[in-house]
């Protein structure tokens, strides 16, 4: 299909609907597909209003590995990006629209689903001039203005789900606070009358103990002041990128950790106790690795999956090289 592209006029170009192609495949976020055409007909992807509206296409459709073609293209990106559609917008104004729900729904949780839209917005505006950035549409608004009517819905969806996972878990976290500060004072064996010390003070057992109770009271504590951050938080726009994700990212990892050491600590204490009964604490101990299991069984997904729309890798490719004589357009 290349080979014949390269003796075709540019009236047979169009009627052979190779620009519609393209569109398509960056609709389809098909790379390969518009690397290839492009090299063989680079006058399309040169023209600075056809490759204008091809990463519009890939910015209404999410899809960051087209979008990052941007970057190794000798399109004047000025030029690119002070064109206006039909509507008056240019592209920071159509980033500035909210997703389709077929590509929201990939996301789970509203307030991840916010991050990502804010990503998009703030990676696009990385590329525009500054006049674009204040630049009206035909509303009179502003990219930023229209990003915010665009994305209120979900702003208050993107709340409601932190203050309901951030709600269930500073339960969770206060109940191990209380349990674990009381275990201190009552500890396994008693103290000795007479010098009110522990009586299993010097047994290595006892020292994991305590040692497992302050872990467990420290991070918990730790835990439930993150979550109390997150429900006072205002909730604007942009806290959604970096700062409520990173309070959830540290409250659902020392809740974890708080949990695993007061499972230690029981252990720990039912050993003393018991410690002439193996066939009690064995069962014991095993049963206690149950409800931490169940907690990463339950909540690690979803920590990752903060982790790694917050810090991990970025979506975009900032290191593409001009993609029109590299044979791998992604290759650093």
């Amino acid at each position: 299909m290349c080979q014949e592209l390269k003796s075709l006029d540019e009236r047979q170009i169009g009627y052979a609907r190779v620009p519609e192609a393209i569109q398509l495949a960056a609709m389809n976020g098909t790379v390969e597909f518009i690397v290839n055409i492009s090299k063989a007909v680079p006058e399309l992807i040169l023209s600075p209003m056809f490759s204008r509206r091809m990463f519009e296409v890939a910015i209404v459709n999410r899809r960051a590995n087209v979008f990052s073609l941007i970057h190794g293209t000798d399109t004047k990106l000025s030029s690119t990006s002070l064109r206006f559609n039909f509507m008056g917008e240019n592209m920071l104004h159509v980033a500035g629209h909210i997703a389709p729900p077929s590509k929201l729904n990939l996301i789970s949780g509203a307030a991840l689903q916010m991050q990502r839209e804010l990503q998009w917005f703030k990676e696009v505006e990385t590329i525009v001039t500054d006049s674009c950035r204040l630049a009206f549409n035909l509303a009179s608004k502003t990219p930023r203005e229209v990003f915010t009517e665009s994305h209120k819905d979900l702003v208050i969806a993107g709340e409601r789900w932190m203050k309901d996972t951030s709600t269930s878990s500073t339960v969770v976290g206060a109940l191990i606070v209380t349990i674990m500060f009381t275990a201190a004072f009552t500890i396994p064996g008693g103290n000795n009358q007479e010098t009110g010390l522990p009586i299993f003070l010097n047994d290595k057992l006892f020292k994991v103990f305590i040692v497992s109770d302050a872990m467990s009271l420290f991070s918990a504590t730790t835990s439930l002041l993150m979550f109390l951050g997150i429900l006072t938080s205002r909730y604007a726009e942009d806290d959604f990128l970096k700062s409520l994700p990173t309070k959830m990212i540290i409250g659902l990892s020392t809740l974890f950790f708080s949990i695993a050491t007061m499972m230690i600590a029981f252990c720990a204490a039912l050993s003393i106790m018991f410690h002439k009964e193996p066939w009690i604490i064995v069962p014991l101990i095993l049963l206690a690795a149950v409800p931490v299991t169940l907690f990463v069984w339950m909540q690690f997904p979803l920590l990752v999956e903060i982790f790694m729309s917050t810090y991990g890798p970025s979506i975009f490719d900032r290191k593409v090289k001009n993609w029109l004589h590299a044979d791998d357009p992604h290759a650093t």
